[in-house]
């Protein structure tokens, strides 16, 4: 654990009383809490991240994954100027039986749920300018701390009680050397990633499966044209019941992501860097527009192959949307839009002409804000839950949270004038 980090006494975890759960991961679950003795009434509630460590030995990679999203979520609380789109670590502490750690609550629940909630479960194009905006702006501040997200999907991005944006689970991301950022993920480095002689042992096992996966689905009849998009439900799970992803076993070209957002470097086992963050945008942006991804197939192979040999589906006239996203979706890293110069190339795009980049955060009225009365906390016991009586005993199924909307501004800054 990192030596900067907010240290809590290992009895703490006697005072937090757990009003709900928020979600379960692949390494943990996420409860909102309140510190029963500063905060009796759990008006100041925050999120926190449990890890039974009895389970870490059947999960590999779980400790380092976990230890890693403290590591990164300390430096981002190091670093108040990065706190408008990211979280940070609020604390932490470990006993014999738990690793935990703090982050401060996001009430709105995550762009997924926002999405469902929404006509025909898309969002307009204003609206997608506006999250999109925020999006880019969280990846350029980690890109610029050398490290890469690798998890960028609607689940992962929460709303804030102002209307925000901010990214959540860090598990996958990685820390690359100034080295890295040019030569990708080849070489060993601090956090244990093996060395290219590992690679190289690995490139064949991808190209095989590569060929494979192409193989097997140019059999499928019809696969090669599609019928039309429809708006229909995401093929993952909801955010509460995350499954466990199966792309998460961690090496040199680290084979991680969730199915239908994953990128064709990573398919084809070439070495990837920050270019995967701005293919997981175009997925994202093209989910928001159309309420689906673009290369989802009927399982995991055929999803794979859409991904490696089909090009997105777009409906109407191209506009400088659509553009975007098509920039983004290049499936050679090298050509895509960002890969050379980051963020500041998609900034630059038509798309975005006009934008004020710099009242982003001073928006006071994002697209939607968070109410009390649209939904009410649901407590798993009477005066909160000890979180290992949960453990022990509860199977409680979660719900999104929301809370009160912004009472507090800065600046009367409107979505019109951003």
């Amino acid at each position: 654990m990192d030596n900067n980090a907010t240290t809590w006494p290992e009895q703490e975890l006697e005072n937090l009383k757990a009003i709900k759960v928020l979600g379960k991961g692949a390494t943990g679950t996420v409860f909102l809490v309140h510190h029963k003795s500063n905060d009796p009434a759990a008006r100041c509630p925050f999120a926190l991240k449990v890890v039974e460590k009895s389970s870490l030995s059947i999960k590999p990679n779980a400790e380092s994954r976990a230890r890693r999203e403290i590591s990164i979520l300390n430096r981002l609380k190091q670093q108040p100027s990065l706190h408008s789109f990211l979280p940070y670590l609020l604390g932490t502490f470990e006993t014999d039986d738990y690793l935990c750690w703090a982050t401060p609550y996001c009430p709105g629940g995550d762009l997924n749920v926002l999405r469902f909630r929404q006509f025909d479960h898309v969002f307009s194009p204003a609206v997608i300018r506006f999250y999109l905006a925020e999006i880019i702006c969280a990846l350029e501040k980690l890109h610029s701390m050398g490290i890469v997200y690798r998890d960028l999907k609607p689940e992962n991005i929460l709303i804030q009680h102002s209307g925000h944006l901010t990214l959540t689970d860090f598990d996958l991301s990685r820390t690359l050397s100034p080295k890295k950022m040019e030569t990708l993920l080849f070489t060993s480095d601090p956090e244990g990633e093996p060395s290219a002689n590992i690679r190289k042992q690995h490139h064949r096992h991808r190209r095989n499966l590569t060929r494979f996966i192409t193989l097997k689905m140019e059999k499928n009849k019809g696969l090669g044209s599609n019928k039309g998009l429809k708006k229909a439900k995401s093929a993952r799970v909801s955010p509460v019941s995350r499954r466990n992803p199966t792309l998460s076993a961690e090496r040199t070209n680290s084979f991680v992501g969730t199915e239908e957002y994953v990128a064709p470097e990573i398919i084809r086992g070439d070495g990837h860097e920050f270019a995967v963050d701005w293919w997981a945008l175009g997925v994202l942006c093209y989910e928001m527009l159309y309420g689906t991804t673009p290369f989802r197939g009927k399982n995991r192979n055929e999803t794979f192959w859409k991904v490696l040999m089909m090009q997105p589906e777009f409906i109407g006239k191209p506009n400088s949307l659509t553009d975007l996203i098509g920039k983004l979706l290049e499936k050679d890293p090298t050509r895509r839009l960002g890969y050379q110069r980051g963020a500041s190339e998609i900034k630059e795009h038509e798309y975005f002409r006009g934008l004020r980049w710099d009242l982003i955060t001073e928006v006071l009225r994002p697209p939607f804000l968070p109410y009390r009365d649209e939904t009410e906390l649901t407590e798993l016991s009477k005066g909160g839950t000890d979180i290992r009586d949960y453990f022990q005993k509860l199977k409680v199924p979660p719900s999104p949270s929301w809370s009160p909307s912004l009472d507090e501004c800065r600046h009367n800054v409107s979505l019109t004038e951003f």
